[in-house]
């Protein structure tokens, strides 16, 4: 039974340091695995919209698709629509989109992929995850940097049909 008491307190100190972890950096959450002990503390962030701002849109030309895709923006904060279904990290950590350094990227914009191919890797807690293809596609955009921290659930690839 006292053991049980201290596990409970070094449970709650190590809860409360890693909610100070939460408070004092950017992370939404952070999850320790100690043995048979694993403690995830997250917070939920709400995040007001910015207002959409309109422009009107550019007069159709018959040849001009390619020459648009290219012409968007790649930053996420400046796109209110894309085209094509997004690949999302399933965990906090950080996107590598080449397996080393030295080594060519998983997979670039315009690459034919298909379903379980490697796109890219998040790398959490030291532990290395591939990102893999949901289906079939072409990669339309990547949307985050090499050694780019990402959020869960954050935007990683942009695949077409």
């Amino acid at each position: 039974m006292a053991d049980d008491k201290k596990h409970a307190e070094i449970d709650a100190a190590l809860v409360r340091q890693l909610a100070e972890i939460l408070n004092e950096t950017d992370l939404t959450e952070v999850e320790v695995e100690r043995g048979e002990l694993r403690i995830r503390v997250a917070r939920e962030i709400t995040v007001n919209a910015a207002p959409v701002q309109y422009a009107a849109a550019p007069a159709p030309v018959a040849a001009a698709a390619p020459a648009t895709a290219a012409a968007m923006p790649s930053d996420p904060a400046t796109i209110v629509a894309r085209a094509g279904e997004e690949v999302k990290s399933p965990m906090v950590g950080t996107a590598y989109l080449q397996p080393s350094p030295e080594a060519a990227p998983f997979v670039q914009p315009g690459d034919k992929v298909k379903k379980g191919q490697t796109l890219l890797i998040v790398e959490a807690m030291k532990t290395m995850n591939p990102i893999q293809a949901p289906r079939d596609g072409v990669v339309a955009d990547i949307l985050v940097g090499d050694a780019q921290p990402v959020e869960f659930g954050e935007p990683l690839v942009l695949l077409e049909a």
